[in-house]
């Protein structure tokens, strides 16, 4: 057997423990208002499946938001808060 086959091969297995989210533009936020939750992103169809969403800072907010239980970026933290919106965990 060659050397090349019997030594063991690294790198090849990928992140299995890697979180992919759904992304979120603060632009699409101004359809849904109020509240933003899983279930309001999934009634307005931004968000499909089973991947967690993510919103991230791309755009501005038109007015106050409440964004509850769901991940967002640094940048799209500040714009909400900047806008007189909220962002809990």
């Amino acid at each position: 057997m060659p050397m090349t086959r019997r030594i063991p091969k690294r790198g090849m297995g990928g992140q299995p423990f890697r979180v992919e989210y759904q992304v979120v533009r603060l632009d699409a936020l101004a359809g849904i208002g109020g509240e933003i939750t899983l279930e309001s992103l999934k009634a307005a169809g931004l968000v499909k499946g089973h991947k967690p969403p993510k919103i991230l800072g791309n755009g501005t907010v038109a007015g106050a938001v409440k964004v509850k239980g769901i991940r967002t970026s640094a940048s799209a933290k500040a714009a909400i808060e900047a806008a007189g919106g909220t962002v809990e965990a």
